[in-house]
Formats: structure tokens, sequence, C-alpha cells
């Protein structure tokens, strides 16, 4: 862990995560949705906020809170990784509320 990413640690960190869903059958996606909050209210390292879905070009974003973003992200990976339609999804780490110059890393998966 950095130093911006220790400082921020007692504010919003949020591990954002886009990608495209080309399925019109959702239960794919509400099930990787039920195993991401699953794992966070287990773990007690973050909560889960829920998506946004724009049908018309069919990208996903999930929405993941608490006050480590690195540590969200390090536990959820292997989820993740296990979930054939996240491949090429994009995933953010904010290390602080949603505000100009607030670090962010972008991972690919």
């Amino acid at each position: 862990m950095n130093q911006t990413e220790t400082i921020n640690s007692n504010t919003e960190q949020a591990v954002i995560i886009k990608f495209y869903y080309h399925s019109i059958d959702l239960k794919a996606l509400h099930e990787l949705e039920d195993k991401l909050e699953d794992h966070l209210n287990h773990t007690g390292i973050g909560e889960f906020d829920g998506n946004e879905i724009d049908l018309s070009t069919k990208k996903v974003t999930i929405y993941m809170y608490g006050t480590n973003a690195r540590t969200i992200f390090n536990s959820i990976e292997a989820i993740l990784n296990d979930t054939d339609f996240m491949k090429n999804a994009q995933v953010t780490l904010r290390f602080g509320p949603p505000e100009k110059g607030v670090k962010e890393i972008q991972i690919i998966l």
C-alpha cells in the first residue's frame, strides 16, 4: 500500500467495475452480484452498493465501497477472474471520495 492509499484509508473508497454484458438473461449477472455482496458482508471489508445497466449499450457498472479499495479488490479478484463475462472488465480503485484530484488506479481483468 502506498502513501496516498494510507492517507485516505479513513475516507470512503470505491471499487467500480465496468464491463459489457451481452446476454438478455440477467441471471448470471445477479449471481455474480450475490457472490460479491455475500463475500463483502461475510468479510466485513466493504459494502456492495448495486449496479447501473445501460440496456442500449449493454454496459454494466458495479459499485462497492469501504475504507480500503485495494483490500476490497484483492479480496474479490478471484471471484471476478472466475466469471467468464468479466474478461476485459475495467476496474477502478478510487482512494477517496468522488472528487477531483483523488487518486485512482485502473485495472483491466
